[in-house]
């Protein structure tokens, strides 16, 4: 992308579907990354701590065959969202419930070994537990953006009613009065400055929450591979 390209596009974002469709893919990685982290840990720690009695290996062999169903599901959604097409784990695009579960046979046997012995059954599982630590990350930069923006855009309104605002002044002098870092907010043009600054730290988060959201989908590229 040429130069003109790059301060347009940076323009651009708050007007781009694009950006919004981003937005979501990191506000629900957090919800997605706990599901996920939590139904690995407990399943895998379950299916190892009784892999000596007879449920133990289905409890793992169940675990690790739900961890590809996730990371599938990972990238449908990562495709859908942010337009990086991701291809499903292959032992997924591979799978044939009626001539692989069905007993008796050899069926389900080699296809239990096809996916303990697949690559994209492991790059699943290194996907489900880093997308805990992607969600953690996505939660705070989002929850960040929305405080400071929300709170920089409201101050015309705001500054000079302390107790419906919020202040983001620091020190004791902040206490009963709408501020920012030092500077305390008593009028108008100054509550006008803080709405332009908010404006403008808008824009910047958005294109900062747009490369976050590249960033994770070419991360699933590299582990799951691209259509």
């Amino acid at each position: 992308m040429d130069s003109d390209g790059a301060v347009y596009g940076f323009f651009a974002a708050p007007f781009r579907l694009q950006t919004y469709k981003n937005l979501l893919y990191l506000g629900i990685a957090f919800p997605l990354g706990l599901v996920y982290f939590v139904g690995f840990t407990v399943g895998a720690s379950l299916g190892v701590g009784l892999s000596i009695t007879i449920v133990g290996v289905p409890i793992l062999v169940a675990t690790v065959a739900a961890t590809t169903v996730a990371a599938g599901l990972e990238a449908h959604i990562t495709s859908y969202l942010t337009g990086v097409e991701v291809s499903v784990p292959s032992f997924l695009d591979e799978f044939d419930a009626r001539e692989e579960v069905s007993l008796p046979g050899d069926g389900f046997f080699d296809s239990v070994k096809r996916l303990f012995t697949s690559r994209s059954t492991w790059a699943s599982v290194v996907l489900v537990l880093s997308k805990f630590c992607f969600g953690v990350v996505s939660f705070v930069a989002l929850t960040v953006a929305a405080a400071f923006s929300s709170a920089m855009l409201a101050a015309p309104f705001v500054y000079d009613h302390p107790r419906t605002g919020v202040n983001l002044a620091f020190g004791e002098d902040a206490i009963g009065s709408y501020g920012f870092g030092p500077w305390t907010v008593d009028a108008v043009p100054e509550a006008l400055a803080v709405a332009v600054g908010g404006a403008v730290f808008v824009l910047i988060s958005l294109n900062v929450l747009n490369a976050l959201a590249r960033v994770q989908a070419r991360y699933t590229v590299g582990l799951l591979g691209s259509d």
